[in-house]
């Protein structure tokens, strides 16, 4: 018997290892970034846009999909683009940015870990059942999470290609579900009432406040509506309570 707990232990770990991993190296490189000096960086980077035009526009759009796909804070640049370009022109070159770069994400994880996945819970007939539930309803999900702040945008993306759902679902949910927040911050980049490191003293509280309790219950509504597609897609595939049916 023990020589049985030891050999499947033995064999999660191998079969796992690689997933903790990958976390911890994305931990490492989420830690990482806090200290790099992204305010000076991006403050030079804004300063010579500026004078660009039209290519200046492009070029911004470009390093902010990029800066998205390396686990840069997107809020640092949407702010950037509210000083440079205002209110609504900030709010549309960020969330082209934004959403770029998202899809771009999204991408990597569908082309890169999702076969593997599959793979490996081939056989977890509870897991096909999510994952079937998500590829019909994930829209609503992300479209959800986006308005929450709580969530990790950047990993959120690659978690997202990792499921079934479908891309133009996931695009279509990203862009109009990033735009609340895009707004915000541009609004705040614009109004000189956030630096390129935070809130600026405070600037902007309401607003934030507003939106943060609009995210939070967007959180809640989010987990409770998991629950239930999962609960509904177990028993209709007949995952659920199948120890039972067997007693």
């Amino acid at each position: 018997m023990k020589n049985n707990k030891g050999s499947s232990k033995g064999g999660f770990v191998q079969k796992y290892w690689k997933w903790g991993v990958l976390v911890l190296g994305l931990i490492a490189l989420s830690v990482a970034v806090s200290f790099l000096p992204l305010q000076d960086w991006l403050k030079s980077f804004t300063d010579w846009v500026q004078g660009l035009g039209a290519l200046g526009v492009v070029i911004f759009i470009g390093a902010y999909a990029v800066a998205t796909v390396l686990f840069l804070p997107g809020s640092l640049f949407t702010i950037a683009a509210g000083l440079v370009y205002g209110v609504l022109g900030g709010t549309a070159v960020a969330l082209t940015g934004a959403v770029i770069g998202a899809s771009l994400a999204f991408l990597c994880g569908r082309y890169l870990v999702r076969q593997r996945v599959e793979e490996s819970t081939k056989e977890n007939k509870k897991f096909q059942a999510i994952d079937g539930a998500i590829e019909k309803q994930g829209w609503k999900i992300i479209g959800l999470l986006r308005l929450s702040p709580l969530i990790p945008f950047n990993l959120s993306n690659y978690f997202y290609g990792i499921t079934a759902i479908k891309f133009w679902p996931y695009f279509l949910a990203s862009l109009f579900g990033m735009m609340p927040g895009t707004l915000l911050y541009a609004y705040l980049g614009a109004a000189g009432k956030a630096g390129l490191g935070g809130d600026g003293g405070g600037g902007g509280g309401t607003l934030k406040w507003v939106f943060f309790g609009v995210g939070l219950l967007a959180t809640i509504a989010v987990t409770v509506y998991v629950s239930y597609i999962a609960k509904q897609a177990l028993q209709e595939k007949g995952a659920a309570g199948g120890e039972k049916k067997k007693k």
